[in-house]
């Protein structure tokens, strides 16, 4: 059975400012990459820890039914968020350990919606490290962030 893996990352000019995200979903048996599918888009004025979330939510909400997979992200934000720190803001009403509203709050809602149906892996890789995959959601995150950038 094929597993499935969604390599996301999130790009800002300037934060705030113009923003894109990426993801390379694959299915692989093994070393073997059955099918790979490209996702992008972008905002006009954003912050890189909402295009990271953007990236992670776009991944879980192309699947079109209940999956196992594995999202591989460089944003220790995001992994951090989604493993350790959701849990508590949900039980404290969306709020901080230290009783402030949780920052992106909106996005952090609909990520927990959009994995629910899953079973989700959440794997950390260095960015800008040589990670072949993680490069690809870079520049598709990169793309994502163009129609959006002034032109020089």
């Amino acid at each position: 059975m094929p597993q499935l893996f969604a390599y996301t990352d999130g790009a800002c000019s300037g934060n705030p400012g113009p923003g894109g995200w990426g993801v390379l979903l694959q299915a692989r048996e093994g070393d073997r990459i059955l099918r790979e599918r490209s996702l992008c888009g972008g905002e006009a004025d954003t912050t890189n820890n909402r295009m990271e979330l953007m990236a992670a939510i776009s991944a879980l909400e192309a699947l079109e039914r209940p999956s196992e997979i594995t999202i591989v992200t460089d944003s220790a934000y995001v992994k951090g968020g989604i493993t350790g720190w959701m849990d508590g803001w949900k039980r404290n009403g969306w709020k901080t350990s230290a009783r402030k509203p949780v920052k992106n709050v909106d996005l952090w809602q609909r990520l927990d919606a959009a994995q629910a149906p899953h079973k989700v892996t959440w794997k950390w890789v260095k960015g800008h490290a040589g990670h072949r995959e993680n490069e690809i959601a870079d520049e598709l995150a990169r793309k994502g962030m163009a129609p959006f950038k002034p032109a020089t």
